[in-house]
């Protein structure tokens, strides 16, 4: 998911043309305060056109208590978007504001997508993951909660694998899609890389990106290699045999295999064919 500021509006034509599963149109913080109204003028402009293809179009709002989160809320809640983000969700309470605004708006068909930012929404991640069934993803600010923990960044992100884990158990536990925080030093491509593997290893479901040049190291991390899919099919095949057989359990390349296998081997094919699909359109 690439980020992408709503005030440059070469960005916004250029995203068109990435290899991104996702863009994230950004109309909060980091666009400054006199670049405000145009950004949101800029992001309705481009999501209006269209051009983005397959990726999925996310438009990412000011908070909800800032003199701009209701006026852009009313502006992009029918453009054509795919999700709204809405930023600094803290609690249940949060989260059912946000949907009431959205639906005032005349958003009410829209997917809501939030960010765990803050200590406090780490910790309320399970309410907030639970508050409504129009959250379909969990967006985690890392950066954010690194300041806010007075903590340090590291290569081996020890400082918030906790933090991590408690977001992915909430998501996963509602059937929410996870997804992680940026890495904003975005010439080390050494830790970057690291981060990808980390995270998609602990259940995550993709990355946020600041720059382009992050997006490949991201895919390659997170895109099933062709042996991996190769044996998502064996398993399913393998299994089905041993039951039609009477047998519970099968082994496969000498991994005992059980029926809980079935679905994260659906799962991994699933996301293999989405991306193969995303990758026909870009060539």
């Amino acid at each position: 998911m690439l980020y992408v500021p709503g005030c440059n509006k070469h960005y916004l034509d250029r995203a068109r043309t990435l290899a991104a599963d996702s863009v994230i149109l950004d109309l909060g913080d980091p666009i400054l305060v006199a670049a405000k109204e145009e950004s949101r003028a800029n992001v309705v402009q481009s999501v209006k056109e269209g051009g983005y293809g397959k990726r999925e179009v996310v438009v990412r709002v000011n908070n909800l208590d800032s003199e701009w989160g209701l006026d852009d809320i009313k502006a992009v809640a029918n453009i054509g978007a795919d999700a709204i983000l809405f930023p600094n969700i803290e609690s249940r309470d949060d989260v059912l504001k946000a949907q009431q605004y959205l639906d005032e708006a005349g958003g009410s068909h829209m997917p809501m997508m939030l960010m765990i930012e803050s200590p406090i929404a780490v910790l309320n991640s399970k309410e907030i993951a639970a508050a409504s069934n129009r959250v379909n993803c969990m967006v985690m600010a890392t950066s954010d909660l690194i300041s806010q923990m007075h903590a340090h960044v590291t290569h081996e992100r020890s400082a918030i694998l906790t933090s991590l884990s408690m977001v992915i158990l909430a998501a996963r536990a509602y059937g929410r899609g996870v997804i992680d925080g940026i890495t904003s030093d975005f010439k080390n491509m050494h830790s970057f890389e690291y981060a990808c593997r980390l995270g998609r290893d602990m259940g995550m479901d993709g990355k946020s990106l600041v720059h382009p040049a992050q997006i490949a190291y991201c895919n390659d991390a997170y895109t099933p290699k062709a042996a991996e899919v190769a044996n998502a099919k064996l398993i399913i095949k393998a299994l089905k045999e041993a039951n039609d057989a009477g047998r519970g359990t099968v082994v496969v390349n000498d991994k005992l295999v059980e029926n809980h296998h079935i679905n994260a081997a659906q799962r991994l094919i699933k996301l293999h064919e989405a991306i193969m699909a995303l990758e026909e359109e870009l060539i």
